[in-house]
């Protein structure tokens, strides 16, 4: 597991596209994110084979949380708790000790993303709130469900060692 860097953005989109029902974004995001987030984004895999990636930020209003972007597993990685050990390696991270709370949205529907989520909260002791945040008519025309608002915390990262 690593951080990201530009030259994985391709990858990057090709495995986002082999993850439905995940948003597919341009390459051009994935470059941003590698290039300028990368301290907050983790990258699965060996050579040229990518099992998993993990988009974040920390909002600027809200510095001691981590919003997570995207979580994806290739089906090939899947059932392994790679997404959650993604997450717990991106956590260990020294520049991100200070994170308190994740953030992140989960459709509905969504039982994996959703049971992941919870038990990463179980490990860090930490409770899950949701409320809505984007819903369905927001996304314009495109048929897309409600993106409720999932935070964890407050938690202490160093449950996490």
């Amino acid at each position: 597991m690593r951080a990201p860097q530009k030259g994985d953005a391709a990858g990057i989109h090709r495995l986002i596209a082999e993850c439905p029902p995940l948003d597919l974004n341009s390459v051009y995001t994935y470059l941003l994110l590698s290039e300028y987030f990368g301290q907050t984004c983790i990258l699965a895999g060996s050579g040229d084979t990518l099992h998993g990636f993990v988009s974040g930020y920390v909002p600027p209003q809200r510095p001691d949380t981590l919003f997570v972007w995207q979580v994806a597993v290739h089906e090939r990685a899947r059932g392994q708790r790679l997404g959650r050990r993604m997450l717990q390696n991106l956590l260990q991270r020294p520049g991100l000790a200070h994170i308190q709370f994740i953030e992140t949205t989960v459709g509905p529907d969504n039982s994996a993303s959703r049971g992941m989520f919870a038990g990463l909260a179980r490990q860090l002791l930490a409770p899950v709130n949701e409320q809505p945040l984007f819903e369905r008519h927001m996304f314009g025309p495109q048929a897309h469900e409600d993106e409720p608002l999932l935070r964890i915390g407050p938690f202490r990262s160093e449950l996490l060692r």
